[in-house]
């Protein structure tokens, strides 16, 4: 890749060029980071050599625990090298839908999009919100955002599911205990690598007024746009911009994503029956449970895995849920792969 990107005609071809910058720059990340980690490791081990001879504990112990941190980032890139599927390096569409039960479902629905978003930000993402519907009393009914980044699907993508909360609801005057639900659903962000064709005259383009915060925020005219594709009830919506025409482009790209998002399940031995849009947000379609009161307990219902401190995994700690789901769905493949063989 380094002798390619010396060669002079490399940018007649501007898409290939930006194409082989970037693998090249991910592949150097990515030696850099295994590098970065051997020497620390070395350097930690000498530490705790010369903390024995030196009799010295404090350093021992401080070495022991860098070692610790190492082995759980080694841990981490370990599954990361493992996100090889066709569009795990893509970024990545993330919808949120509250289910039923109004006011508590839609609080619920604004805390899981407050946990993706921190966690996207404290992992090197960016993040965009290209949709939202604010419900009645508080929280949302609804929101799409997009994570940009390396391998930002990649990592989403074992998300998808119905997330449970079990608390005492804060709006409920007689401090009863309220199971909500919201779903989750991600599809990655289609390149131009990836060629999905969409016959025009298959959906339904509707437009709709921005709903926001008020103020500068509210759009004016009617700019939002929704393209609903009727062969597969899938329906997507963008009012990020003022003009109806980029939110419209947008929409299109959106729509796009989802269709081969449904093609890449199809495709996969661990994938969904239905569209996200046709299952039901409640009992009995849960990938992980929020329990707040009377005892507090995240766990993940597909890997078991398990925190006692829920407000830090509301808070974007969620990357031990996330590598253990994907850890899960690659070993699956595998074993799958076995026992054809």
């Amino acid at each position: 890749m380094n002798n390619k990107a010396e060669d002079p005609n490399l940018w007649n071809d501007a898409t290939e060029a930006q194409k082989l910058m970037r693998e090249r720059q991910q592949l150097d990340d990515s030696i850099a980071g295994v590098k970065r980690l051997e020497q620390q490791m070395n350097d930690n081990i000498e530490l705790i050599e010369m903390g024995e001879d030196e009799g010295d504990a404090s350093i021992v112990k401080e070495a022991e625990d860098n070692l610790k941190a190492l082995k759980a980032e080694s841990g981490k890139l370990q599954v990361e090298a493992m996100l090889s599927g066709e569009a795990d390096g893509n970024d990545t569409y993330v919808e949120v839908h509250s289910g039923a039960g109004g006011t508590e479902s839609q609080d619920w629905a604004n805390m899981l999009l407050r946990m993706y978003t921190r966690w996207a930000e404290r992992s090197g993402f960016k993040v965009e919100v290209l949709e939202m519907h604010d419900g009645e009393e508080a929280g949302i009914k609804s929101a799409t955002i997009l994570i940009k980044g390396h391998n930002a699907y990649g990592w989403m993508k074992t998300e998808s599911g119905v997330h449970r909360l079990v608390r005492i609801s804060p709006y409920d005057s007689n401090a009863r205990r309220h199971t909500s639900f919201s779903s989750i659903w991600v599809y990655p962000v289609v390149d131009d690598s990836i060629q999905i064709d969409v016959n025009e005259s298959d959906c339904r383009i509707d437009t709709f007024r921005s709903s926001g915060a008020g103020g500068q925020h509210v759009n004016t005219t009617d700019s939002a746009v929704r393209i609903t594709h009727i062969p597969t009830g899938i329906a997507v919506a963008c009012q990020q911009e003022r003009s109806q025409h980029k939110n419209k482009a947008k929409a299109w790209e959106m729509l796009r994503a989802r269709l081969y998002e449904v093609e890449l399940k199809k495709r996969e031995e661990a994938a969904n029956a239905e569209a996200a849009s046709k299952t039901d947000i409640g009992w009995g379609h849960q990938i992980r449970s929020y329990v707040l009161q009377p005892y507090q307990l995240v766990k993940d219902l597909r890997t078991g895995v398990e925190s006692t401190a829920p407000d830090d995994v509301l808070n974007g700690d969620i990357s031990e849920f996330m590598e253990a789901a994907l850890a899960h769905r690659i070993s699956g493949k595998a074993d799958a792969v076995s026992d054809i063989d």
